[in-house]
């Protein structure tokens, strides 16, 4: 089970619920390439839908000339097509308000990348299917994998022909079923040559260049690998609509966790050599938590700084990442990896230093103890570059918790020497673990042991006899220390983690209120420049960092706000942020583009 309740997602009860709002559901016959069969394939299952005593229409259907395919329309009802002159010529379309007022249960629509002619109501075939589909009417239609838009770099990269028709992979995304129409090259290029796909001359082209036996085996692993995506994302809607814990095996996911003392640069790049080798999605994940106490500027500075350039590394590498909030970091990666279905957790291994940081364990160590099921991939440092956090990232002590603490004890001693006369030792012994608890709720960990340690020191100097020395005469008194020292460490390890939580709660609670703030002042602004100073101060208040806004001005960018509102740019950021802009990529500090700027 999880380490946390687990609840059925939003998003994807979102998406039940828009499946059932009356929207039409799409089904795409997808094809590694041209002449596998995709529209006989739908005609085929049209015909037996038919049969069944679905209404069953089709919009358009090209049979380009094959016998056996025009013979399955035959049976069909076939809606006739619009006419558009265009140029001194006759095109033909599909009837879209023809089809929308006979609306069928089922309307067939080939060639769904197919660009309408000049005059249509949509510039593409694909948002007639939209417009469909919001009417509350299903469809099928045929694609080939050539015409998936993130895909069309890929394939002309393999057949060195760009495809100029390509669908937008947000409709691929939202079709309800994807039908892989495969074939073998060896086939394929036999109905090549017996003229079942091209006319022969054409065929013959088509042969020597596009319909090579490598190319064709090349798009018949993408079309595959494209629908296993698909069917992989479905399988993670019902599963986080259902409230099931996973991971099901059915796909490889792997997932890596960013923290601040992890190797960085080693464990991205293992991810993505595992990703690479699974041949699966990868997600860099980062745990936000709250400041710990003792951090400086410049150690929180160095922090981030290293968790950014960890992300970007990801980003570039190929990862989608992923920052969520947290305070049991171990838990919350495997709530995040039960969810979303990840078959492995890819962790680093970082640097322990001294005894009590070995047997304190970790982040990693947590990870293997809790996470059942999934294997974690434990990644050492680089050579000769240990996984260990920057010196100075490191929290320096402050001396003012410790004195306070022992204050406490002192204050607990004296309540203790009061107490003397009308209280038996045991009972003396609360006063002490009563310190304990306070240190802890009031400073942490750390000072709660040393609280600790020194009220097991004055109960045993001041109170078991010999009274005024560290030795122990009696065996029970023995006994009764060391369930003290046991209880103290239990109680004040508690307290700590209370005051952890309260810690974050109020950090939340302040950031809630501080964005509650911000809304209601955005409410009563009515002028840009407002808009921007009241966007950048309260930017710089919540992040802890100098803001500058800057808007477009022409062909290049001017700073409108910032906060310090004395703050400026000089030459190469403005130089950085315009190549930022013109580009849609980042530049400046930590970018691969202008990485002097600030």
């Amino acid at each position: 089970m999880s380490d946390r309740d687990v609840r059925p997602s939003p998003d994807a009860l979102l998406k039940e619920a828009a499946r059932d709002s009356g929207r039409g559901r799409l089904k795409v016959f997808l094809g590694a390439a041209p002449g596998v069969g995709k529209t006989y394939e739908m005609l085929s299952a049209a015909g037996a839908r038919r049969r069944d005593g679905v209404d069953v229409v089709v919009g358009v259907v090209e049979t380009h000339g094959r016998d056996e395919t025009a013979a399955l329309l035959a049976g069909l009802e076939v809606l006739p097509r619009r006419r558009i002159d265009y140029k001194e010529r006759a095109l033909e379309e599909m009837d879209l308000d023809a089809l929308l007022a006979r609306r069928p249960r089922l309307a067939l629509v080939d060639e769904l990348a197919h660009s309408n002619a000049p005059g249509s109501r949509h510039p593409k075939r694909y948002m007639d299917v939209e417009e469909l589909l919001a009417a509350g009417i299903d469809v099928w239609t045929t694609l080939n994998i050539q015409h998936v838009e993130s895909l069309n770099d890929v394939v002309a990269s393999i057949t060195r022909i760009r495809v100029r028709e390509t669908v937008p992979d947000g409709v691929i995304d939202r079709a309800e079923e994807i039908e892989v129409v495969d074939l073998t090259p060896d086939d394929l290029m036999q109905r090549l040559r017996e003229g079942k796909v091209y006319v022969p001359r054409t065929a013959s082209r088509a042969l020597a260049h596009y319909f090579s036996p490598g190319n064709l085996t090349a798009l018949r692993e993408l079309a595959l690998r494209r629908t296993a995506q698909r069917v992989d994302a479905q399988l993670l809607d019902h599963m986080q609509a259902h409230a099931i814990t996973g991971p099901w095996p059915a796909g490889e996911r792997v997932l890596v966790c960013v923290t601040a003392a992890s190797s960085g640069a080693a464990l991205v790049r293992y991810g993505r050599r595992l990703a690479e080798r699974l041949r699966a999605p990868w997600t860099a994940l980062r745990v936000e938590t709250a400041i710990r106490p003792g951090l400086s500027e410049m150690a929180l500075e160095a922090t981030r700084s290293h968790i950014s350039d960890t992300m970007r590394l990801a980003e570039r590498l190929g990862a989608e990442t992923v920052s969520i909030p947290g305070r049991d970091v171990p838990g919350d990666i495997l709530a995040y990896a039960r969810e979303h279905n990840f078959s492995h957790v890819v962790v680093g291994k970082p640097a322990r230093h001294g005894l009590l940081a070995r047997l304190r364990g970790g982040i990693t160590t947590e990870l293997i103890e809790r996470a059942g099921d999934i294997p974690v991939h434990v990644v050492g440092g680089e050579t000769g570059q240990p996984a260990r956090q920057p010196r100075s990232a490191q929290p320096r002590p402050t001396p003012g918790p410790y004195f306070a603490t022992a204050g406490i004890v002192a204050a607990a001693l004296l309540i203790g020497l009061g107490l003397q006369r009308g209280l038996a030792v045991s009972s003396i012994s609360l006063v002490f673990l009563t310190a304990v608890l306070v240190s802890a709720a009031m400073f942490g960990l750390w000072p709660s042991l040393l609280a600790c340690l020194l009220s097991m020191l004055a109960y045993n100097f001041f109170f078991l006899p010999p009274l005024y020395t560290f030795t122990i005469a009696d065996p029970e008194h023995v006994v009764t220390l060391f369930f003290f020292v046991l209880t103290a460490l239990i109680g004040g390890n508690l307290a700590a983690g209370m005051r952890a939580q309260a810690v974050a709660a109020r950090g939340r609670a302040r950031t809630t209120e501080e964005l509650y703030r911000f809304s209601r002042k955005l409410a009563g602004i009515l002028e840009m420049d407002d808009l921007l100073w009241a966007t950048a101060y309260q930017v710089a208040a919540m992040l802890k960092v100098r803001v500058v806004m800057l808007l477009p001005a022409g062909e290049t960018i001017e700073v409108r706000a910032g906060y310090p509102p004395e703050d400026e740019l000089d030459e190469g950021d403005l130089a950085a942020a315009l190549w930022a802009w013109k580009n849609n990529r980042e530049a400046g500090r930590g970018a691969d583009t202008l990485p002097g700027a600030r």
